[in-house]
């Protein structure tokens, strides 16, 4: 994905909860991604290409497709894991991959080819990488994640799940490290996701339509400026670009040395509970996120309200449907949040 005239991500007006997220998930991307559902022609594809220049740059091998990470010791290719030495590898630095994934790809697109015909003639696997490949250590991006085909929706899970792409073909097979931030957008009028995708996501949030005049004036005026010089528009947004940038790289540095007490997992354990959510996913998710958004903020431990500010973003689309309640997942979250907190303080 091209970041030479992407919108800026901080010249985006509105979408506070979407680009909330996505910067949680650069802060730590084993959040599991990020689901935007909402109305046509609002802006989230602009926000999601608009991430890929926010995002700082990292250090890769320097001649290693996969780009693998010259201090890491697992998740490497078979080539740089080869190496008795991989920290005295020449690297490079790049930007961190936000790739595409059209809904019309095949599935030698998203996986990669081998090359049957050099495999049985000269005895080489020679492969092509796929679109997992080049989203390695990045972002893989979904337009319409609702429409997608169902066999490239089970490759996505075995690749999430795994953190690995294995292609098989004619008795041949090879595998190469496909670890990615997840990120889905669609309208949810036009097809639903599958459960098991659907769980993969580690937030969601609901995007719509601006009501607001002034808000929406502002929207087409920078939209227009934007169009007319894209170049001098990202320059006028470079100042601001930097300081989000700079807040992303600070999380990442905290976000190891921040605390969570037993009272804030007993709190997000309640909560889960209450909202009846399936399996332990939530409360891993949950305590993931709110971990983030305290090293975001700054903040040394995470506190009840970093758990509430993150609850509807981690839990709302893993509630069970309730046939006889059509409310949004998002308002039942608010619903219990509101009923615990109000006997927390109570008590």
């Amino acid at each position: 994905m091209s970041t030479k005239h992407a919108y800026p991500f901080a010249a985006i007006v509105g979408q506070d909860d979407l680009r909330h997220a996505l910067m949680l998930a650069a802060v730590d991307p084993s959040l599991g991604g990020v689901l935007a559902l909402g109305d046509r022609g609002t802006g989230k594809t602009t926000a999601v290409r608009g991430l890929a220049s926010l995002l700082p740059p990292m250090k890769a091998v320097a001649d290693c497709r996969y780009k693998c990470d010259p201090t890491g010791k697992s998740g490497l290719c078979e080539i740089c894991a080869a190496q008795k030495d991989l920290s005295a590898a020449k690297a490079k630095t790049v930007p961190v991959p936000v790739v595409d994934l059209p809904l019309g790809a095949t599935e030698d697109r998203v996986l990669g080819a081998l090359d049957i015909e050099r495999a049985l003639v000269d005895g080489e696997k020679s492969f092509e990488p796929g679109l997992l490949a080049d989203a390695n250590r990045g972002f893989l991006y979904i337009d319409e994640v609702n429409l997608l085909e169902d066999h490239l929706v089970d490759v996505l899970l075995d690749v999430a799940a795994s953190g690995w792409n294995v292609v098989e073909r004619e008795g041949l097979s090879l595998k190469h490290p496909a670890r990615f931030v997840l990120v889905g957008s669609g309208n949810p009028e036009e097809g639903e996701l599958r459960p098991q995708l659907l769980d993969r996501f580690g937030l969601s949030v609901e995007v719509r339509t601006p009501t607001e005049i002034a808000q929406r004036v502002d929207i087409i005026k920078r939209r227009e400026a934007y169009e007319a010089d894209p170049q001098a528009f990202a320059d006028k947004w470079k100042r601001a670009t930097a300081k989000e940038r700079k807040r992303i790289t600070s999380a990442q540095a905290l976000l190891g040395d921040i605390a969570v007490g037993d009272d804030v997992l007993a709190l997000i354990a309640e909560i889960c509970i209450a909202l009846g959510t399936d399996g332990l996913r939530g409360e891993l998710t949950l305590i993931k996120a709110a971990r983030a958004e305290a090293a975001l903020s700054g903040d040394g431990a995470v506190t009840r309200q970093h758990v509430r500010t993150m609850a509807p973003m981690a839990l709302a689309h893993r509630l069970r449907r309730n046939p006889l309640d059509d409310t949004r997942g998002g308002v039942r979250v608010e619903r219990a949040l509101d009923e615990i907190f109000a006997r927390l303080q109570a008590a």
